[in-house]
């Protein structure tokens, strides 16, 4: 159970039971699929800022859950958002009042960073709506999900965080099935078949995944769609 017991100007209280199967478990790990728009990152920042206690006492990365545990989480106010709304080209397929529905092409940042400070899909989404959920933070207003720069595809923007965190909710749940069209060097032993391994960072390449002990379940479904010969 999540529940907000104090909000108001120095930020807001979350309040976390950690469910008896949760036994054994990393704390951080646990928390980051509880907790909708903290990443587990995002939760081991608050963990060494001291602002995640475990049973009143304060919490580390690394703790073993037991089960039944109460976690109490400080999220420090958000900072006022610098981004700018631009007019961008943006490519709607749906809107509502709570979705956003967006054919990102390739070659965008899906929002700001150190390489791409605008000209990003959020400053355009700023520019098309204003209104959007603010659970992802400040640099990421109604961002459930994202695409790689190099990769084009559809993506569900939140306006709300009610809209926030039933998208977050369904993507835990994997309840929203994504479908890719993908160029692979080599050429599978099946023309079709399913790939369940973990897949995590890769140890020298940070910005790419892979297959690691570890990582996170994954369950992938192929098909191979053409073949060419020696290129």
């Amino acid at each position: 159970m999540t529940a907000d017991t104090r909000s108001g100007a120095a930020g807001r209280r979350l309040v976390v039971d950690l469910p008896a199967g949760s036994r054994g478990q990393r704390l951080d790990r646990t928390l980051a699929g509880l907790v909708p728009g903290q990443s587990r990152a995002s939760l081991q920042r608050l963990m060494r800022q001291g602002l995640v206690r475990l049973d009143g006492r304060i919490a580390r990365p690394s703790d073993a859950v037991q089960g039944g545990e109460r976690v109490a989480i400080d999220l420090p106010a958000p900072r006022p958002s610098s981004l700018i709304p631009e007019d961008l080209p943006l490519a709607v397929l749906y809107e509502d009042a709570d979705i956003l529905v967006v054919d990102k092409p390739a070659g965008l940042s899906v929002h700001p960073g150190a390489g791409a400070p605008s000209g990003t899909l959020v400053n355009a989404l700023l520019h098309h709506c204003r209104d959007l959920s603010g659970i992802g933070g400040v640099e990421r207003p109604g961002i459930v999900h994202r695409l790689d720069k190099g990769t084009s595809g559809v993506l569900v923007i939140a306006k709300n965080d009610q809209a926030h965190r039933s998208l977050a909710s369904q993507f835990k749940a994997r309840t929203v099935a994504k479908t890719y069209e993908a160029l692979v060097w080599g050429r599978p032993r099946c023309d079709s078949g399913v790939i369940e391994a973990a897949i995590g960072r890769h140890p020298s390449a940070r910005v790419r995944m892979a297959v690691r002990p570890g990582g996170r379940a994954a369950r992938t479904a192929y098909r191979v769609m053409s073949s060419w010969g020696v290129v």
